[in-house]
Formats: structure tokens, sequence, C-alpha cells
């Protein structure tokens, strides 16, 4: 098996308890909230496979800006 090393990371998804303790623990590693939303329904359902569902995202980049964080918080 031959050794490789990671070039790239786009987008790494994290569910947590807690969004804003998340946010707060991440922007300490030097991570920058870049936005959030609430995402509900059908189509965010088809996108995990956990159907009708209700979600609480927050997006974070690193300082490169070349890799996401997407933390996660289920409501539904």
């Amino acid at each position: 098996m031959t050794k490789s090393n990671l070039l790239r990371m786009d987008n790494v998804g994290i569910v947590v308890e807690s969004l804003d303790e998340a946010i707060t623990f991440f922007a300490e590693l030097g991570l920058k909230l870049e936005g959030g939303a609430t995402i509900e329904g059908e189509w965010a359902g088809r996108v995990t496979g956990l159907g009708n569902q209700r979600v609480e995202i927050a997006m974070m980049v690193t300082p490169d800006g070349q890799s996401r964080l997407e933390l996660s918080r289920f409501l539904a």
C-alpha cells in the first residue's frame, strides 16, 4: 500500500449538541464563521437519508480559505 498525503479537504461535517459552543471552540482554533442557516424539509432529508428534518448549520472556514467545517445541530 502506498502512502499519500492529504492535499485538500473541501468540506467536513460534524453534528453537535450546541452550535454556539462549537462555533466558539473552533473559532479559538483559528477558524472563522462564514455563515449559518436553518435547513428543513424533504430536500434536506434526501441529502442525509434521514427523511424530513430540520437542522441548524454553521459554516466555518480555515484561515487559508481552502477548507470548510460544517457544524450541524438537528432540531427535528
